[in-house]
Protein backbone atom coordinates (compact mmCIF):
# COMPACT_ATOMS: atom_id res chain seq x y z
CA UNK A 1 0.00 0.00 0.00
CA UNK A 2 2.51 2.20 0.98
CA UNK A 3 4.49 1.77 -2.36
CA UNK A 4 1.53 2.54 -4.26
CA UNK A 5 0.80 5.60 -2.46
CA UNK A 6 4.73 6.50 -2.58
CA UNK A 7 4.12 7.21 1.36
CA UNK A 8 2.37 8.12 4.30
CA UNK A 9 2.52 11.57 6.22
CA UNK A 10 3.40 11.56 9.79
CA UNK A 11 0.90 14.53 12.01
CA UNK A 12 0.65 15.06 15.87
CA UNK A 13 -2.64 15.77 15.66
CA UNK A 14 -5.02 12.14 16.40
CA UNK A 15 -8.29 13.63 16.92
CA UNK A 16 -9.40 10.37 15.83
CA UNK A 17 -6.47 8.18 14.64
CA UNK A 18 -2.81 9.11 13.44
CA UNK A 19 -2.82 9.82 10.15
CA UNK A 20 -1.08 7.22 8.46
CA UNK A 21 -3.27 4.84 10.47
CA UNK A 22 -6.19 6.28 8.99
CA UNK A 23 -5.02 6.54 5.34
CA UNK A 24 -4.05 2.74 5.71
CA UNK A 25 -7.25 2.10 7.15
CA UNK A 26 -9.26 3.93 4.36
CA UNK A 27 -6.94 1.67 1.98
CA UNK A 28 -7.25 -1.67 3.91
CA UNK A 29 -10.42 -1.90 5.93
CA UNK A 30 -11.03 -2.89 9.70
CA UNK A 31 -8.48 -5.57 8.95
CA UNK A 32 -5.57 -3.16 9.12
CA UNK A 33 -3.84 -3.27 12.63
CA UNK A 34 -1.47 -0.12 13.29
CA UNK A 35 1.02 -2.63 14.53
CA UNK A 36 1.87 -3.96 10.98
CA UNK A 37 3.03 -0.49 10.19
CA UNK A 38 5.20 -0.17 13.59
CA UNK A 39 6.33 -3.66 12.81
CA UNK A 40 6.95 -2.59 9.19
CA UNK A 41 8.94 0.34 11.02
CA UNK A 42 10.91 -1.27 13.36
CA UNK A 43 11.50 -4.01 10.72
CA UNK A 44 13.15 -1.24 8.82
CA UNK A 45 11.18 -2.16 5.66
CA UNK A 46 9.76 1.41 5.93
CA UNK A 47 11.92 4.37 6.72
CA UNK A 48 10.65 7.73 7.96
CA UNK A 49 12.36 10.63 6.12
CA UNK A 50 11.29 14.11 7.01
CA UNK A 51 7.98 13.22 8.75
CA UNK A 52 7.51 11.21 5.59
CA UNK A 53 7.05 7.11 6.11
CA UNK A 54 8.18 5.26 2.63
CA UNK A 55 9.68 2.39 1.51
CA UNK A 56 12.58 1.38 2.61
CA UNK A 57 14.07 1.19 -0.74
CA UNK A 58 13.06 4.31 -2.50
CA UNK A 59 16.16 5.73 -0.28
CA UNK A 60 17.39 5.04 -3.28
CA UNK A 61 16.33 7.46 -5.16
CA UNK A 62 17.20 10.28 -2.75
CA UNK A 63 21.11 9.99 -1.91
CA UNK A 64 21.93 11.17 -4.99
CA UNK A 65 20.02 14.55 -4.13
CA UNK A 66 21.37 14.18 -0.70
CA UNK A 67 25.11 14.26 -1.81
CA UNK A 68 24.18 17.01 -3.72
CA UNK A 69 22.58 19.56 -1.24
CA UNK A 70 22.10 22.18 -0.88
CA UNK A 71 22.50 22.89 -4.35
CA UNK A 72 19.15 20.02 -5.00
CA UNK A 73 16.92 21.64 -2.25
CA UNK A 74 15.27 24.78 -1.39
CA UNK A 75 16.03 27.33 -4.37
CA UNK A 76 15.04 30.30 -2.70
CA UNK A 77 16.29 29.69 0.93
CA UNK A 78 19.31 27.93 -0.49
CA UNK A 79 22.69 30.04 0.37
CA UNK A 80 21.24 31.39 3.86
CA UNK A 81 20.73 27.43 4.64
CA UNK A 82 24.18 26.21 3.42
CA UNK A 83 25.79 29.29 5.22
CA UNK A 84 24.44 28.57 8.53
CA UNK A 85 25.28 25.11 8.31
CA UNK A 86 28.88 25.86 7.46
CA UNK A 87 28.69 28.59 10.53
CA UNK A 88 27.84 26.00 12.61
CA UNK A 89 30.02 22.61 11.76
CA UNK A 90 32.00 22.37 15.23
CA UNK A 91 28.00 21.48 16.11
CA UNK A 92 27.26 19.38 13.08
CA UNK A 93 30.87 17.30 14.18
CA UNK A 94 29.38 16.81 17.80
CA UNK A 95 26.67 15.54 16.73
CA UNK A 96 28.33 13.09 14.38
CA UNK A 97 30.59 12.13 17.32
CA UNK A 98 28.01 11.65 19.84
CA UNK A 99 25.66 9.51 17.75
CA UNK A 100 28.14 7.76 16.44
CA UNK A 101 29.09 6.42 20.30
CA UNK A 102 25.97 6.58 21.62
CA UNK A 103 22.86 6.84 19.08
CA UNK A 104 20.26 6.45 18.99
CA UNK A 105 19.07 9.48 20.87
CA UNK A 106 16.65 12.06 20.91
CA UNK A 107 17.66 15.81 20.06
CA UNK A 108 17.19 16.49 23.68
CA UNK A 109 20.30 14.07 24.54
CA UNK A 110 22.78 16.11 21.65
CA UNK A 111 25.09 18.95 22.18
CA UNK A 112 23.72 22.64 21.41
CA UNK A 113 27.03 24.15 20.83
CA UNK A 114 25.87 26.15 17.99
CA UNK A 115 27.61 29.11 17.22
CA UNK A 116 25.06 30.88 15.50
CA UNK A 117 21.20 30.75 16.42
CA UNK A 118 19.05 29.71 14.06
CA UNK A 119 16.36 32.55 13.20
CA UNK A 120 12.92 32.16 12.27
CA UNK A 121 9.73 33.60 12.18
CA UNK A 122 8.10 30.15 12.79
CA UNK A 123 7.81 27.86 15.78
CA UNK A 124 11.77 26.37 14.80
CA UNK A 125 13.23 30.08 16.24
CA UNK A 126 16.07 29.10 18.44
CA UNK A 127 15.72 25.06 17.63
CA UNK A 128 19.17 24.99 17.20
CA UNK A 129 19.64 20.93 17.38
CA UNK A 130 16.51 20.23 15.88
CA UNK A 131 16.86 22.47 12.87
CA UNK A 132 20.35 21.28 11.96
CA UNK A 133 18.90 17.88 12.48
CA UNK A 134 17.08 18.58 9.28
CA UNK A 135 19.54 19.45 7.54
CA UNK A 136 21.82 16.84 8.14
CA UNK A 137 19.05 14.22 7.05
CA UNK A 138 19.43 16.61 3.82
CA UNK A 139 22.70 16.27 3.48
CA UNK A 140 22.02 12.73 3.96
CA UNK A 141 24.19 11.94 7.25
CA UNK A 142 21.28 11.51 10.08
CA UNK A 143 18.34 9.55 9.92
CA UNK A 144 15.44 9.09 11.86
CA UNK A 145 16.00 5.44 13.47
CA UNK A 146 12.95 4.90 15.50
CA UNK A 147 10.50 6.87 17.83
CA UNK A 148 10.02 6.71 21.97
CA UNK A 149 6.76 8.32 21.80
CA UNK A 150 6.85 11.25 20.07
CA UNK A 151 9.99 12.22 20.38
CA UNK A 152 12.35 10.71 17.07
CA UNK A 153 15.69 8.82 17.90
CA UNK A 154 18.07 10.29 15.51
CA UNK A 155 21.45 8.38 14.49
CA UNK A 156 23.96 7.67 11.32
CA UNK A 157 22.42 7.10 8.28
CA UNK A 158 24.56 4.69 7.73
CA UNK A 159 22.85 2.48 10.49
CA UNK A 160 19.28 3.06 9.00
CA UNK A 161 19.38 3.04 5.67
CA UNK A 162 19.83 0.40 3.11
CA UNK A 163 23.31 -0.14 1.49
CA UNK A 164 21.42 -0.07 -1.90
CA UNK A 165 22.80 1.29 -5.27
CA UNK A 166 22.39 5.04 -5.60
CA UNK A 167 20.29 5.61 -8.64
CA UNK A 168 21.47 8.94 -10.39
CA UNK A 169 19.66 12.46 -9.60
CA UNK A 170 18.13 13.07 -12.98
CA UNK A 171 16.89 9.31 -13.33
CA UNK A 172 15.85 9.43 -9.71
CA UNK A 173 13.65 12.48 -9.85
CA UNK A 174 11.68 10.64 -12.60
CA UNK A 175 11.31 8.11 -11.22
CA UNK A 176 9.79 10.08 -8.52
CA UNK A 177 7.83 11.79 -10.78
CA UNK A 178 6.43 8.84 -12.49
CA UNK A 179 5.58 7.23 -8.99
CA UNK A 180 3.91 10.24 -7.60
CA UNK A 181 1.31 10.75 -10.89
CA UNK A 182 0.56 7.16 -11.09
CA UNK A 183 -0.53 7.43 -6.98
CA UNK A 184 -2.43 10.93 -7.82
CA UNK A 185 -3.74 9.54 -11.18
CA UNK A 186 -3.66 13.14 -12.49
CA UNK A 187 -1.24 16.38 -11.83
CA UNK A 188 0.13 19.71 -12.44
CA UNK A 189 3.17 19.83 -15.03
CA UNK A 190 4.10 22.25 -12.55
CA UNK A 191 3.24 23.53 -9.21
CA UNK A 192 4.34 26.03 -6.55
CA UNK A 193 7.74 25.40 -4.86
CA UNK A 194 7.17 22.04 -2.09
CA UNK A 195 10.23 20.85 -0.82
CA UNK A 196 9.23 17.87 0.89
CA UNK A 197 7.06 16.30 -1.74
CA UNK A 198 6.04 18.27 -4.70
CA UNK A 199 2.68 18.41 -6.11
CA UNK A 200 3.78 18.79 -9.39
CA UNK A 201 5.38 15.72 -11.69
CA UNK A 202 6.80 17.68 -14.58
CA UNK A 203 6.47 16.02 -18.61
CA UNK A 204 6.08 12.61 -17.21
CA UNK A 205 2.60 10.66 -18.19
CA UNK A 206 0.64 12.30 -20.72
CA UNK A 207 -0.64 15.64 -21.72
CA UNK A 208 -4.40 16.05 -20.33
CA UNK A 209 -6.99 18.77 -20.69
CA UNK A 210 -9.58 19.72 -17.68
CA UNK A 211 -12.34 21.64 -19.28
CA UNK A 212 -12.78 25.13 -16.76
CA UNK A 213 -9.53 24.21 -15.32
CA UNK A 214 -6.51 26.45 -15.94
CA UNK A 215 -2.87 24.89 -16.49
CA UNK A 216 -1.30 21.76 -17.63
CA UNK A 217 -2.14 18.95 -16.55
CA UNK A 218 -0.43 15.05 -16.90
CA UNK A 219 -2.13 11.41 -16.32
CA UNK A 220 -0.78 8.14 -16.29
CA UNK A 221 -1.52 6.24 -19.83
CA UNK A 222 -1.59 2.99 -18.00
CA UNK A 223 -4.80 3.82 -16.26
CA UNK A 224 -6.35 5.22 -18.71
CA UNK A 225 -9.78 3.19 -19.94
CA UNK A 226 -8.99 0.79 -17.03
CA UNK A 227 -12.76 -0.06 -15.47
CA UNK A 228 -13.69 1.74 -12.10
CA UNK A 229 -15.73 0.37 -9.26
CA UNK A 230 -16.15 3.09 -6.59
CA UNK A 231 -17.30 3.07 -2.84
CA UNK A 232 -17.22 4.76 0.22
CA UNK A 233 -14.68 5.91 2.29
CA UNK A 234 -13.68 8.50 5.37
CA UNK A 235 -10.23 9.89 4.64
CA UNK A 236 -7.72 11.05 6.85
CA UNK A 237 -6.86 15.03 6.28
CA UNK A 238 -3.80 14.58 5.25
CA UNK A 239 -4.62 11.97 2.22
CA UNK A 240 -2.93 13.12 -0.53
CA UNK A 241 -6.09 12.32 -2.63
CA UNK A 242 -7.25 15.79 -0.70
CA UNK A 243 -3.87 17.12 0.24
CA UNK A 244 -3.46 19.80 -2.32
CA UNK A 245 -6.91 21.86 -1.63
CA UNK A 246 -6.35 23.37 -4.83
CA UNK A 247 -6.33 20.73 -7.02
CA UNK A 248 -9.62 19.08 -4.71
CA UNK A 249 -11.71 22.61 -5.43
CA UNK A 250 -10.57 22.94 -9.09
CA UNK A 251 -10.75 18.80 -9.76
CA UNK A 252 -13.48 17.77 -7.57
CA UNK A 253 -15.06 21.40 -6.24
CA UNK A 254 -14.71 19.99 -3.28
CA UNK A 255 -13.92 23.14 -0.93
CA UNK A 256 -11.94 21.94 2.44
CA UNK A 257 -9.53 23.12 4.89
CA UNK A 258 -8.26 21.87 8.40
CA UNK A 259 -10.05 24.27 11.10
CA UNK A 260 -8.00 22.68 14.05
CA UNK A 261 -6.33 26.03 14.09
CA UNK A 262 -9.43 28.35 14.23
CA UNK A 263 -11.78 29.43 16.50
CA UNK A 264 -14.40 27.15 17.21
CA UNK A 265 -16.74 29.79 16.54
CA UNK A 266 -15.44 30.34 12.90
CA UNK A 267 -15.42 26.55 12.00
CA UNK A 268 -17.44 25.13 9.28
CA UNK A 269 -17.32 21.67 9.56
CA UNK A 270 -15.30 21.06 12.63
CA UNK A 271 -12.00 20.60 14.28
CA UNK A 272 -10.87 17.65 12.49
CA UNK A 273 -13.45 16.84 9.89
CA UNK A 274 -12.75 13.82 7.53
CA UNK A 275 -13.30 14.12 3.98
CA UNK A 276 -16.20 11.83 2.66
CA UNK A 277 -14.95 10.15 -0.74
CA UNK A 278 -18.47 7.94 -2.23
CA UNK A 279 -17.88 6.37 -5.47
CA UNK A 280 -16.02 9.17 -7.76
CA UNK A 281 -17.04 12.35 -5.99
CA UNK A 282 -15.75 14.25 -2.47
CA UNK A 283 -19.60 14.72 -1.31
CA UNK A 284 -19.17 15.69 2.52
CA UNK A 285 -17.30 15.87 5.69
CA UNK A 286 -17.34 13.97 9.21
CA UNK A 287 -16.82 16.45 12.02
CA UNK A 288 -16.12 13.27 14.61
CA UNK A 289 -13.54 12.78 17.46
CA UNK A 290 -12.49 9.75 19.29
CA UNK A 291 -12.78 10.04 22.91
CA UNK A 292 -10.89 6.73 24.33
CA UNK A 293 -11.46 8.00 27.78
CA UNK A 294 -15.32 7.77 27.45
CA UNK A 295 -14.94 4.63 25.15
CA UNK A 296 -17.14 6.48 22.06
CA UNK A 297 -16.62 7.81 18.66
CA UNK A 298 -18.11 11.11 18.97
CA UNK A 299 -20.26 11.88 15.83
CA UNK A 300 -20.78 15.76 15.75
CA UNK A 301 -21.97 15.70 12.30
CA UNK A 302 -22.37 14.69 8.71
CA UNK A 303 -21.86 17.33 6.41
CA UNK A 304 -23.17 17.17 3.08
CA UNK A 305 -22.00 18.92 0.05
CA UNK A 306 -24.26 17.41 -2.75
CA UNK A 307 -27.30 16.12 -1.27
CA UNK A 308 -27.24 12.01 -0.31
CA UNK A 309 -28.87 9.34 -1.61
CA UNK A 310 -30.84 6.61 0.21
CA UNK A 311 -27.82 4.21 -0.88
CA UNK A 312 -25.01 7.16 -0.27
CA UNK A 313 -26.34 7.68 3.35
CA UNK A 314 -26.29 3.94 4.40
CA UNK A 315 -22.84 3.73 2.78
CA UNK A 316 -21.15 6.17 4.51
CA UNK A 317 -23.21 5.41 7.48
CA UNK A 318 -21.24 1.98 7.23
CA UNK A 319 -18.12 3.72 6.80
CA UNK A 320 -18.81 5.46 10.38
CA UNK A 321 -19.88 1.62 11.82
CA UNK A 322 -16.23 0.08 10.71
CA UNK A 323 -14.64 3.02 11.86
CA UNK A 324 -16.15 2.45 15.06
CA UNK A 325 -15.05 -1.10 15.26
CA UNK A 326 -11.57 -0.74 13.88
CA UNK A 327 -11.15 1.89 16.82
CA UNK A 328 -12.70 -0.46 19.14
CA UNK A 329 -15.11 2.28 20.15
CA UNK A 330 -18.65 2.61 20.74
CA UNK A 331 -20.90 5.65 18.45
CA UNK A 332 -22.51 8.36 19.26
CA UNK A 333 -25.70 9.43 16.88
CA UNK A 334 -24.70 11.35 13.98
CA UNK A 335 -26.43 14.68 12.70
CA UNK A 336 -27.12 15.68 9.60
CA UNK A 337 -25.84 18.89 7.67
CA UNK A 338 -26.66 20.54 4.56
Amino acid sequence: MVRRLTLLQIDPIAAVAPSADLVAWSRLGSSYAPAELTAALESRTLIELRAMIRPAADLALYRAEMAAWPDSWDRSWREYRRDWVRANDACRRDILERLGSSGPLRSRDLPDTCAVPWRSSGWTHDRNVTQLLEFMVLRGEVAVAGRSGRDRLWDLATRVYPDDPVIPLDEALRIRNERRLRALGIACTRGPECPVEPADVGEVGVPAVVEGVKGTWRVDPTLLGQPFSGRAALLSPFDRLVHDRRRTVELFEFDYRLEMYQPAAKRRWGYYALPILYGDRLGGKLAATADRTAGVLRVDAVHQDIPFTKTMTAAVDQEIKDLGHWLELDLTPPRRRG
